[in-house]
């Protein structure tokens, strides 16, 4: 007469059947991703010379978009007309905000360049954010100067527009901050050692 421990029974096949894994869309055991330098380096010497293309266009809308100040010429000098000067402020925060959407699109595109995801990638984007902020600045300042240029000798009352100026560097620094944030914020959110890049 056969043992009842050797028959199988059902509680036996679904212990095996639940010991089985489960599909599984990605791999659970691979090697951990390294950091890749040498295949980034190309790359990222095309990604830090590309984004700067990306200031000019910046510097020449900001050229466009920021007001002048309407000066009074006196005896001695030109003076802005009530609350005009506030339209130093008007084309520095105006810059800024520019810089901001500008650092916004730059970290999103290089986020797309997912087979180059990494801190090289990462690094060139941040430095050819500062430089297309810096050569904006340049660029810029001298097209809105050209706009409005005086032409002749201005008389004593006579009212003139003043080119806008940007009297402080510090808001260069907007677009790479924004670059690196975008996508610091993209890279913590995917999760992936590799960032997804083998995938």
């Amino acid at each position: 007469m056969p043992n009842a421990s050797d028959e199988p029974t059902g509680s036996a096949s679904a212990v095996a059947t639940a010991e089985q894994p489960p599909p599984w869309p990605y791999p659970l055991h691979r090697p951990l991703a390294k950091v890749v330098v040498k295949a980034d380096l190309l790359p990222a010497v095309s990604v830090l010379f590309a984004i700067p293309l990306l200031g000019m266009a910046v510097g020449w809308l900001w050229s466009r978009l920021a007001p002048p100040q309407r000066m009074r010429v006196l005896a001695d000098r030109p003076v802005p007309l009530p609350v005009e000067s506030y339209h130093r402020f008007d084309d520095l925060a105006l810059f800024t905000l520019l810089c901001l959407g500008a650092g916004l699109v730059t970290g999103l595109g290089v986020w797309m360049l997912r087979g180059r995801r990494g801190p090289v990638i990462m690094l060139a984007a941040v430095l050819g954010s500062a430089g297309a902020a810096w050569l904006a600045k340049q660029v810029g300042v001298g097209w809105a100067g050209g706009r409005y240029t005086v032409s002749g000798a201005p008389k004593v009352g006579d009212i003139v527009l003043a080119a806008p100026m940007l009297e402080s560097a510090w808001a260069i620094i907007a677009w790479p901050l924004t670059t690196a944030l975008i996508y610091g914020i993209l890279a913590a959110w995917n999760g992936m050692d590799d960032l997804s890049r083998r995938l």
